[in-house]
């Protein structure tokens, strides 16, 4: 496959995203409820949301997606931007897809003002982290979680 195009995912694109959406909801054994879904693909487009979606197309096809949204700190006039959601279709792996991505995302932090790009990723995905390992620092913090 060619290099990926990354661009902003169009209102009429929901066909190629909710398999890659489900694709990585699967992947961490999630479920979100239906009218969750539909409420995030209105706020992706949605230009007062600070909720942003890239894609990555290849040959016409969408075959990945990041979800980022920007917002404030205590420890910076601006913005920091967490990098929520990132996927890749299964047949596009390890053709540059997720570092594409991940590289759209820094640009467009920056761009946004942004000082800091972060996210998470479970310690036993060991293939996106040696991707990540050289995109990013691993800081050594631990995520503490309340479901409420």
């Amino acid at each position: 496959m060619p290099s990926p195009i990354i661009r902003p995912l169009r209102p009429d694109e929901r066909a190629a995203w909710d398999p890659l959406w489900q694709g990585y909801l699967t992947f961490y054994g999630a479920t979100v409820a239906p009218e969750v879904t539909d409420l995030t693909w209105t706020r992706l487009h949605d230009a007062s949301e600070p909720m942003h979606a890239l894609v990555a197309e290849q040959d016409g096809t969408v075959t990945g997606l990041v979800h980022y949204i920007f917002h404030r700190s205590t420890w910076t006039a601006g913005p920091y931007c967490y990098l929520q959601d990132l996927f890749t279709a299964q047949a596009a792996r390890g053709q540059g897809v997720g570092r594409a991505l991940i590289e759209a995302v820094y640009a467009a932090a920056k761009e946004a003002g942004a000082s800091r790009v972060y996210w998470l990723t479970q310690e036993a995905n060991v293939t996106a982290r040696a991707l990540y390992d050289t995109l990013a620092d691993r800081p050594g913090f631990i995520q503490y979680r309340k479901v409420l």
